[in-house]
């Protein structure tokens, strides 16, 4: 397996994101163009391309609904654990200091990095995207979907 990094961490699911996806892409636009090359049937593909446009959009807001709220959970979880591992006292004060692309973006760094890049994120603002970057030895998540 690769070694992540900043530039590889993100995921995609083939049969989703490269078959399933393009497919309702290539029928929304073959439904658009149909609406004003073929007058006769015009209402009918006003259907069609409309049928498509919503399974699009459930196939989209499903998906990362409900994917998403529960590692979402989860990372706010470990994130919750590893401070106490570490601090040893709870997280709470902290966790509702930080928004949750600053939680997500420090599991992965290293406790080392862990400490220092909590309390830049604390005392600078800096965004779960300036935390990414600013990791210098990358610990890989290769769980999330």
């Amino acid at each position: 397996m690769k070694i992540q990094n900043y530039d590889n961490h993100k995921k995609f699911y083939p049969p989703h994101h490269f078959i399933y996806l393009p497919l309702l892409a290539i029928l929304q636009i073959i439904g658009i163009w149909k609406i004003f090359s073929d007058e006769v049937n015009q209402l009918s593909w006003i259907l069609f391309s409309t049928v498509i446009f919503l399974i699009i959009y459930l196939a989209l807001m499903v998906r990362q609904h409900y994917a998403l709220g529960n590692q979402d959970r989860i990372v706010r979880l470990e994130f919750k654990q590893r401070y106490f591992e570490i601090f040893g006292k709870r997280s709470d004060e902290v966790e509702n200091q930080l928004n949750f692309g600053q939680i997500s973006a420090l599991r992965f760094a290293y406790d080392e990095e862990f400490k220092i890049l909590i309390e830049k994120a604390l005392n600078e603002k800096i965004s779960g995207d300036e935390i990414k970057k600013s990791i210098t030895k990358w610990r890989p998540d290769h769980h999330r979907i």
